[in-house]
């Protein structure tokens, strides 16, 4: 018997990161010593307090048991407290957090909670791949925002025309931002909030980087804007603070209309997530050394981050330096796309790298670094690079 799959799988948009992987393994299946730039996915291990109290938790009975559907009253007071503790934003636990098997199984299922099919919402350009997913699934429309170098990658609220804001009915944005490193600030976050409440708006800000800030400056969360509450919420996940990405742990605050519907969806595709896990989010959240740990993660991509712009300025390939992220946002030198580069560096130096029109059509001309490996290897990177000549007219 053969079964077909359903037309909303058909739907479905192709797997950006799915054949960038398939790319890559069939480069090092032949033999090639590849330096692999394009992935996302953090490279050191979880902190070890936190291994140890999964350990702990894993072995004790009382968690192998069904989870509460909307998760331990613990874990969303303890995600209340991160907040409170972090960024001064009071959090109602029982009606304003919401408790996530990773921030992307969130921000997928949004349109299904809060949108009717033919809806449109805003999605930024470049962005996360996956946020079309949700576009699919929930059978809705989207509009694309433009993200500009000549705005620091942030949008520019004021050239979104007034029947596309009057139509959508919310706008997902990412800061620090995947895939250029962007940073918000309060005047921008402040301007959107006075934009949101004009069009009524929604905002989703996908704060999956939040602690990965730079040059001494800590990210600015959304919900630190007076009345971001009243017009949105936003997504905190373990894995780029606490290494967890395997884990998958996240967790939404904000507006109790938007987390009621993310927790009533949740009640049928979901029972919550593996008890064990939520108590070691808990401790990840609560222990002494949280901060210590973080500090050092932060430090690491800095590093990394250092290293790269430097070895790419010297031999004229200039990035807009990232203030946030693990990731560099990088021009691809004149006469190729963002696919020909990226298979260039692949083919010729070994190199893998995410051609930038995978995440939006304004990621056209660039290709994004991952700075997950050693700074010598990066610094290695670059020297293959630089084999080829291509940037030596663009200094």
């Amino acid at each position: 018997m053969k079964f077909e799959q359903s037309k909303l799988l058909d739907g479905l948009p192709k797997q950006f990161f799915a054949n960038l992987v398939a790319k890559v393994n069939k480069k090092i299946e032949d033999g090639v010593d590849v330096i692999n730039l394009g992935q996302g996915n953090p490279d050191k291990p979880t902190p070890d307090y936190i291994v140890k109290s999964t350990q702990k938790w894993v072995a004790d009975p009382r968690t192998h048991k069904y989870s509460l559907f909307r998760g331990l009253p613990a874990f969303k007071q303890a995600a209340a407290d991160f907040y409170q503790e972090k960024y001064g934003v009071s959090v109602d636990p029982e009606k304003e957090v919401a408790i996530l098997g990773g921030s992307k199984i969130g921000l997928v299922e949004l349109p299904w909670a809060l949108m009717n099919p033919g809806d449109t919402y805003l999605l930024p350009d470049p962005g996360y791949p996956d946020y079309f997913s949700g576009a699919a699934l929930g059978k809705v429309k989207f509009a694309t925002v433009p993200l500009l170098a000549e705005n620091n990658f942030l949008p520019d609220l004021k050239a979104i025309p007034a029947d596309v804001a009057k139509q959508a009915k919310f706008f997902y944005l990412n800061y620090p931002n995947n895939p250029t490193g962007a940073v918000a600030t309060p005047e921008f976050y402040k301007e959107l909030v006075a934009w949101a409440k004009k069009y009524q708006v929604g905002i989703i800000s996908d704060f999956a980087y939040g602690a990965l800030g730079f040059d001494g400056q800590a990210p600015v969360s959304f919900m630190q804007t007076p009345g971001a509450k009243e017009v949105g919420v936003e997504f905190y996940t373990f894995s780029k603070t606490f290494n967890m990405a395997g884990w998958r742990i996240a967790f939404a605050v904000g507006n109790p209309d938007i987390i009621g519907a993310l927790n009533l969806i949740q009640d049928h595709l979901f029972v919550s997530l593996f008890p064990a896990l939520q108590y070691a989010a808990i401790d990840a959240l609560k222990a002494p050394q949280r901060d210590q740990e973080i500090a050092k993660i932060v430090a690491r991509y800095e590093e990394r981050r250092n290293a790269f712009v430097k070895a790419a300025d010297k031999i004229g390939w200039h990035a807009f330096v990232p203030r946030g992220t693990f990731y560099a946002w990088m021009p691809v030198p004149k006469g190729y796309t963002s696919e020909s580069f990226a298979n260039l560096l692949l083919d010729r130096a070994g190199v893998a790298v995410a051609p930038g029109n995978g995440f939006g059509e304004h990621g056209e001309g660039y290709v994004r670094i991952g700075l997950l490996i050693e700074p010598d290897r990066l610094v290695e990177a670059v020297d293959r690079i630089a084999k080829l000549h291509l940037f030596d007219k663009e200094d």
